[in-house]
This record gives C-alpha cells, structure tokens and sequence, in this order.
C-alpha cells in the first residue's frame, strides 16, 4: 500500500510532478510556501493544459502560524460587451460553450500571483519574478511529453474544439499527440519569461494585456483592452465551520466552498463511528445532497446574493439540515450538477506556512482559443452564464458560478491540513471523502486519497446522474447502498471523474505527511 510522503524542510504536491518539483525547488533555494506555489502554478500552466491555464482563474488560502488563513479570489467577470443582447445579435439562444464566443470572462489567475506575491513578501520572500517563472519557462520552450490524460481528451473533445482558433495549431499540429510526444509552446514561454522580466502587472496593464486583447477581438471574443486593465484580484476572508476536530477553511462564493463546508458540519451531526461502511458513505452522499440544494438556491455572484453565505454554517442551519438526513434511505437524485476542470495544489514551508491553491479553465481546454502572439489559452468559464433572466443572468462584470473551492484545516490537536481537487461537482465529495478518512477516521493520508470513491452526479468528463462507485469497493456495500435506494454506476478502479486529489498535513512536532493521487500524473515533492 502507499503510504503518506515525509519530510521536514517543506513539502509541495501538485498533479503533475514537473510543478510540484519546481514548487520544491523554490524552498530549497530559501522561497516560502507561497512563492513555490506561484512557481508550481506556472509551470503546471505549462506542462498540464488540459486542465488549466494562466488564461484561467485561481483561489488561493494562506495560513501562518497562530493566525486565520487568507483567501485571494482571482477570479475574471464578463466582459463589457458580453450581455445577452450582444449574443442574440450574433443568433445565439444560448452562450457556445467553445470558442471565442466563449472566451468572455477575464483571466483571474495572474492577478491572484499578483496578491499571493505581495502576501510572500510579507512573509520575508525576496525570490525574483523571473526565478518563479523560471521553470515553467524552460518546460514550455524546451517541451513537455504528453500525458495520457492530455492525449485522451485531446482525441476526445476535438470534434468541438478543432474549429477553436490556435488549438489545433498549438496542441495538435501534427494530429492527436500520442502518450511521450512532446509539447512545445514558445509562445508561452516567452510570454512567461516577458512577465518575469517586466512584472505581472503586464498580463492587465501591458504589453501581453495589449496583445491578449487583440488577439481575442480579432477572432470574436467580446473581451477587450479595458477589461484587462480593471481587474484586480481580492484579498478576503474564507468562509469557515467548527467541527468537532478543528475548524475547516474554504472560499467565499462564487466558488461552491459554502457547500464543502456544509457536508462537513452535516456530517460531524451524524454520529458517525468508523470509516469505509455503509453510514460513512450513505451519510456523505445525504449530505451532499443538502448542501448542494442549498448552494443551488443560494451561492453566485457575492454582488447578486441576497444571504451572507456564513448564514449556511450556522449551528441552528446546519443543526436542521441534518436532522432532516435518513440514515437508512437515500433522497430522491438527481438534481442539476455543476461542471469544472481544474487542478488543485498544495504546500507547506519549515516556517508552517501553507498553501491551499486551485487553478482552472472551466471545461478540459477551456475555450480552446489560444492566442498565437502569446500563446495564452482562455478559459470558458462565462459558458455558465445564462442568457435568460436569473440568478447567473449574463451581465457586464459579473462572475459567474465556480466550482473551485481549496481547502485548509486547522485542527484541535495543532496540525494544519492543506487539500483538494479537481472535478467539478466531485470537488466537495472528495473533500469530504479525504477529510473523514484522515481526520476523523485516522487513515494514513495517502490512504484516504488512494482508496476507491464515490461521486453524485455529473462532474468533468461525464453525461449521466447516478451514484458512481469505484468498483473497488466492498461488494457487500454496494448492495447495501442499491437496497438504501441509490442509484449505482460501477465505473473503473481509478478514474479521472473522480478527481485528482492531493493534500499535505503539518504536524506539531513539524512532521510533514503528504500524499499524491494515482489518478493523475503527479508528486510530492520535498525537502
């Protein structure tokens, strides 16, 4: 069995093990946990572009020691053009889900480095910009080989992004790479070296803003100069709920961490003694279903909101949520999922500061518009809007629903517990599946992560609405859960819908424990 990675000098997992190396590289030349973050999230920009871009979003939450962490909410709103008018004018009755069309929303991600790197600084970081780009750099002009997750969506999505301005071209220039082909992006890499060199302000208010800008006007986007040049990320409070074991840290909206938060507190209500048998699972599955018919009805744009989304952690809220939860039989499914692609990344420096990061393009390839000029690809995350009247109506500025939600435990017995993942709907699931394993439970954390797992509903990659099941799991409990009035899909061992999962967990004593999952194709990484 694997078990749970070791060290003391700092740790970073990531799920491609080129980033969680750079990340670990940064610490050993004297960077913190926050600066080898930035330096992962470059390089995993480059080396895993089917599930995220600098032309994305990305959340952040920092912890120190003896202090509450911080979030960074680098997330883009709709273009100024794009309303729903303007997508009428073009004969569309809904927003494409790829092409410029759907490029729309502007990309939140550089902008979060920009706040994460002011937080560094505060920490004592002194590392250049360029010395963090510095790997991504290489991997982008020297090349990366393809993973097989890369390959297979690569064959399986072309039909609808072949006709995305500079896919093909950048991703697929000489057909559908096969597994150990390598990837080339020059443009990227001088993109990346021109914002180490210059600063990233440029990405908004430069150069690259400049070029991104007519870049994307010129094939359709209706994203433009101004919109770059008022974005700015937020430094903000997380949302958090008291457990029995600690406390447990997520985003504010319009990520869904309100409903991460909410499975957790349920859960902690049920009474729940041990791990891997019918309660453990039946009772995660109930409470998702509640938190997601409240984050449903609740959670988007924090502007349009009409509830503070602490309202959704209360004890009295979360105290009538559970008690409407049977334990011995299933709530009617499906409901309305979320989709998301995405990677999550953790670390943790020998100072005990740790990072929980998430960065994304909405769908596998986002876009699939990439600039030539830059070779920036651009998420579809403004795909999610609707053009009808509602809670996620399109409008000029507005931030559309996330998925993403990082997240960090501080815990009763003083360690701290960085985690998450990709996969859209799935990302609360996992959460939960890996909290109560470790933390309540007490399996070793790479164990949680590895056993098999569940997911409600659609998530990346998939069509249908069942409780899918890793056909790992005990027999005796899959008929346990049919009999309770689940409805279950047996899918493969280990599979990408399930998420790439990772988390890093700091004892007191100093001890670092960190594991991957052997979903993906990554690391941990550490001194």
């Amino acid at each position: 069995m694997l078990r749970s990675r070791t060290a003391l000098g700092g740790m970073i997992t990531a799920p491609h093990h080129l980033a969680a190396q750079a990340g670990r590289d940064i610490l050993r030349d004297g960077g913190n946990a926050v600066e080898a973050m930035i330096a992962a999230a470059a390089s995993i920009a480059v080396v895993y572009p089917h599930m995220n871009a600098i032309g994305g979003d990305g959340f952040w939450l920092i912890s120190e020691p003896g202090k509450d962490p911080v979030a960074i909410r680098a997330c883009g709103g709709a273009a100024g053009l794009a309303t729903p008018d303007f997508y009428r004018e073009q004969g569309k009755a809904a927003i494409p889900a790829r092409g410029p069309l759907a490029a729309l929303t502007v990309a939140g991600a550089i902008g979060g480095w920009i706040k994460a790197a002011e937080i560094a600084k505060g920490l004592g970081g002194t590392l250049p910009m360029a010395r963090l780009v510095a790997d991504a750099v290489h991997h982008a002009k020297t090349g990366v080989p393809v993973t097989k997750s890369q390959v297979e969506l690569t064959h399986s999505k072309m039909p609808e992004l072949k006709d995305s301005p500079g896919f093909v071209d950048t991703y697929a220039a000489n057909g559908v790479p096969a597994i150990g082909d390598v990837l080339k992006q020059p443009a990227l890499g001088a993109t990346l070296a021109h914002l180490g060199k210059v600063g990233l302000d440029d990405f908004y208010r430069g150069d690259v803003a400049r070029s991104n800008a007519n870049g994307l006007s010129a094939v359709g986007s209706p994203l433009r100069l101004s919109d770059f040049e008022t974005y700015h990320a937020k430094v903000t409070t997380p949302l958090s709920v008291k457990l029995a074991t600690g406390t447990v840290f997520n985003m504010v909206p319009p990520t869904q961490g309100a409903a991460s938060l909410m499975i957790l507190g349920l859960f902690d209500r049920l009474g729940v003694s041990g791990a891997e048998g019918f309660y453990h699972v039946h009772g995660l599955i109930e409470t998702t279903k509640r938190a997601f018919l409240k984050r449903d009805a609740h959670i988007g744009d924090p502007d349009r909101m009409t509830i503070d989304p602490m309202d959704l952690l209360t004890d009295a809220m979360l105290d009538a949520e559970a008690a409407k939860i049977n334990m011995n039989t299933a709530l009617p499914w499906p409901h309305v999922a979320k989709p998301g692609d995405t990677i999550w990344m953790g670390a943790v420096d020998a100072n005990g500061v740790a990072v929980s990061y998430i960065q994304s393009i909405f769908w596998e390839f986002g876009s699939g518009v990439v600039v030539p000029e830059t070779g920036v690809l651009f998420q579809n995350r403004g795909a999610s809007f609707t053009l009808h009247d509602g809670p996620n109506q399109l409008g000029a500025g507005r931030l559309p629903f996330h998925t993403l939600n990082p997240a960090l435990a501080k815990l009763n017995d003083g360690s701290v517990l960085t985690y998450g993942t990709m996969g859209g709907e799935g990302q609360p699931q996992t959460q939960s599946a890996i909290f109560t394993r470790n933390v309540m439970f007490g399996q070793d954390l790479q164990d949680a992560i590895t056993k098999p797992r569940w997911l409600l509903g659609k998530t990346w990659g998939d069509e249908t609405t069942s409780l899918k099941l890793e056909n790992r799991f005990d027999p005796a409990l899959i008929d346990q859960l049919e009999k309770a009035g689940h409805v279950v899909e047996l899918v493969g061992p280990y599979e990408d819908i399930m998420g790439h999962a990772g988390g890093i967990r700091l004892q007191p004593n100093g001890v670092m424990e960190g594991a991957t999952d052997p979903r993906a194709d990554g690391a941990v990484a550490a001194l």
